[in-house]
């Protein structure tokens, strides 16, 4: 009787210690297994790899300022970054359809990609800007009207260009579309400010015309993934307030583009 309830008082104890473990906040119970992600202790991220400084390829893996961002996430959220390379126009698919965990691709955030999935607070701010040869005649955005303007396909700037043109050659990054620009293939290129700037920087003979906006860059989350998305905003919220983010933005981008500018077109 004794040694019965010697038993009995153990494995009451036991379920006692295993459900205190399990409610409590921080717990490895609720480690890594709380985000529902494709690999427990792993945060599987996209990006182009096509879109420099933001993301390139470097000795085999991709490296950059969107690369940076995520891996940074990652560390603040406990977990291992895992980089996948994808073509720019169906990350947000991929995020959707459960391809990757989140995509840190540059993602301006816009009503119809927030129908597909939900985005961060930004992680950086930039803007549309049209950008042209020296001898080009396009000085301003109605200067665009019936002229070939060449976009990255998947992009925000595609809607963009069918606001002045009907020739509108799509291709895969939006450095290959500014590479062409600067060969004659077409009379114009919509694209972020920081990749035009970084390609005049890099050689590539095109000017920067007219800014047509600012945009915001963020994190793309699948839907009903509340808690990953809350943890994301502090953690970018923790990489603002420690400076890291800035550090990041300067080491790769040349700049700080982490804080919102004083207009948006919001």
């Amino acid at each position: 009787m004794r040694k019965l309830k010697i038993t009995l008082f153990i494995g009451i104890l036991m379920v006692v210690l295993s459900a205190c473990g399990g409610t409590s906040e921080g717990s490895s119970s609720e480690g890594t297994g709380k985000y529902d992600l494709m690999e427990e202790g792993k945060l599987v991220f996209a990006a182009s790899g096509e879109f420099k400084p933001f993301s390139y390829m470097e000795g085999g893996k991709m490296v950059g300022y969107d690369i940076a961002v995520a891996e940074a996430i990652a560390e603040k959220l406990g977990l291992e970054p895992v980089q996948k390379k994808a073509k720019f126009s169906g990350i947000v698919t991929g995020v959707k359809q459960g391809r990757y965990d989140i995509a840190v691709a540059s993602h301006t955030i816009t009503e119809k990609r927030l129908k597909q999935v939900n985005f961060s607070d930004p992680y950086y701010y930039s803007g549309p800007v049209v950008y042209t040869r020296p001898d080009s005649d396009v000085k301003a955005a109605d200067d665009l009207k019936g002229k070939k303007v060449s976009v990255s396909r998947g992009s925000t700037y595609v809607e963009m260009a069918k606001q002045y043109t009907n020739n509108i050659p799509q291709v895969d990054s939006d450095v290959v579309a500014l590479q062409s620009l600067a060969k004659g293939h077409h009379d114009a290129v919509i694209t972020d400010a920081v990749t035009g700037s970084t390609a005049i920087e890099n050689g590539l003979e095109i000017e920067k015309r007219t800014q047509l906006g600012v945009s915001k860059q963020a994190v793309a989350v699948p839907k009903d993934h509340d808690k990953l998305l809350k943890d994301i905003n502090k953690a970018l919220k923790e990489l603002k307030e420690s400076g890291k983010l800035k550090e990041l933005s300067m080491k790769w981008v040349g700049a700080d583009i982490t804080q919102k500018p004083d207009k948006s077109n919001e």
